[in-house]
């Protein structure tokens, strides 16, 4: 990269935030998705439109988009934004040993703990950096990407990200380096453990977090993942308004006291929707290994059991298979009779 052209920035995962990013960055970067041919072929004929909670909103025309299904898309970046789903990590992280030229950056922008080592282990040659991506984004037709909560990116701090981070500015997406991100991560995950349950609910965001049946659920396994990091010596970092120790008793409160104190918490898109509740709409397999999963398989290194968490990783992996329809009171009492 110099400074007479834009940089090149592969994203490779053009999944639902892969292509936001992406949208986002396009115009102040030149931009290369890599993807499965299925998007691929569809962002070809309609191009990629992003919007979000705040009304802002934008479309790349298909003929301006630089569309790949294949690694070699990520041979002449400038940057990698690893995007994909945490199973292909192993995968992408050989692909990409093999073709972008060493000391490029690679930001792990994906769910779980851990994407940012395996990636590490394969590629040695390079800046590995873990990232975390705060928001929800969701399709809302094929094409179109919606941001559909608030938060800035984060990512581990590291001098060869300084060229970029006038970029991600200009494209209104703030890049925030961080010298904390194991504490920065594990507090993200206490918030996607929701996304189980949102995807079970099958109700938008908003108005499942706007119901205390719901809310005692994500408690429940929040509280589980609070008492496994602190014997596992993780503290996790305040993303929100709120201590990480204050969310399970703050969920558990009535409606009315919840909305007065707790009201960030709702500042939420009416139609977002978790991540999990996509892909089992789409009947993709889900990450439920690697967020909830994460803290079953913690307090098992550490000699606990997390049987709230395992409860709706087999929950989840039962929706794989065939969907089956949850109220609040009833999963409140499936994941009380599984402690």
């Amino acid at each position: 990269m110099n400074g007479h052209t834009l940089p090149r920035i592969a994203i490779y995962g053009a999944g639902s935030v892969g292509c936001y990013l992406g949208g986002r960055l396009a115009g102040h970067a030149r931009v290369t998705f890599i993807g499965r041919p299925r998007v691929i072929d569809i962002l070809r004929s309609r191009g990629l439109g992003w919007s979000d909670l705040h009304g802002r909103h934008g479309h790349v025309a298909a003929a301006a988009l630089d569309l790949r299904s294949d690694p070699e898309g990520a041979a002449d970046a400038d940057l990698v934004l690893v995007t994909v789903k945490s199973s292909a990590t192993e995968t992408v992280a050989r692909e990409l040993a093999r073709v972008a030229a060493p000391g490029v950056p690679v930001i792990s922008f994906q769910n779980g703990l851990h994407n940012a080592e395996h990636l590490r282990k394969l590629l040695a040659a390079h800046r590995v950096c873990a990232g975390m991506v705060p928001f929800n984004v969701v399709q809302r037709e094929p094409g179109v990407f919606h941001q559909g909560t608030d938060g800035e990116l984060m990512v581990e701090a590291d001098t060869a990200l300084s060229p970029f981070l006038p970029v991600f500015a200009a494209a209104g997406l703030r890049l925030i380096q961080r010298d904390d991100m194991p504490a920065v991560q594990a507090a993200k995950l206490l918030f996607n453990l929701n996304n189980a349950i949102n995807a079970l609910s099958g109700l938008p965001l908003k108005q499942e977090l706007s119901l205390r049946e719901w809310r005692r659920c994500l408690a429940l396994a929040q509280r589980e993942a609070l008492a496994t990091f602190a014997v596992a010596g993780i503290r996790p970092t305040r993303l929100s308004p709120l201590p990480p120790a204050w969310l399970p008793r703050v969920l558990e409160l009535p409606d009315a006291w919840f909305r007065r104190l707790a009201a960030r918490l709702l500042a939420i898109d009416p139609l977002a929707r978790s991540s999990m509740w996509e892909d089992l709409e789409a009947g993709r397999p889900t990450e439920v290994d690697v967020i909830n999963g994460e803290i079953v398989r913690l307090a098992g290194v550490h000699g606990l059991r997390a049987p709230v968490n395992a409860c709706l990783v087999a929950l989840i992996r039962a929706a794989e298979r065939e969907r089956c329809p949850w109220t609040g009171a009833g999963l409140l009492q499936a994941l009380r009779t599984a402690q």
